[in-house]
C-alpha cells in the first residue's frame, strides 16, 4: 500500500510532493513511499538557520496519505 504526502493548494485543489522542494497537481507525478515511516520522516524535516529550527511551510500543512 504506498504513501504519499499532499497538502491543500492555494488556488487549486491538493497538490503532491513530487521530491527535493518540488510539488504537483499531477497525482501520477506524485512520490511514493513503500512505508508510511518513510512518508512521516520527509514530513517532519526540519531546517535550521542561525540557530532557529522549523518546520519549511510546505510540510507544515501537509499530510500522508494512502489512496
Amino acid at each position: 500500500m504506498p504513501y504519499h504526502i499532499k497538502t491543500p493548494g492555494k488556488l487549486v485543489g491538493d497538490v503532491y510532493w513530487k521530491g527535493g522542494n518540488t510539488w504537483t497537481e499531477t497525482y501520477t507525478d506524485r512520490k511514493q513511499f513503500s512505508a508510511k515511516s518513510a512518508a512521516d520522516a520527509v514530513k517532519a524535516t526540519t531546517v535550521t538557520m542561525n540557530g532557529v529550527t522549523w518546520t519549511p511551510r510546505w510540510f507544515a500543512n501537509s499530510t500522508v496519505v494512502t489512496e
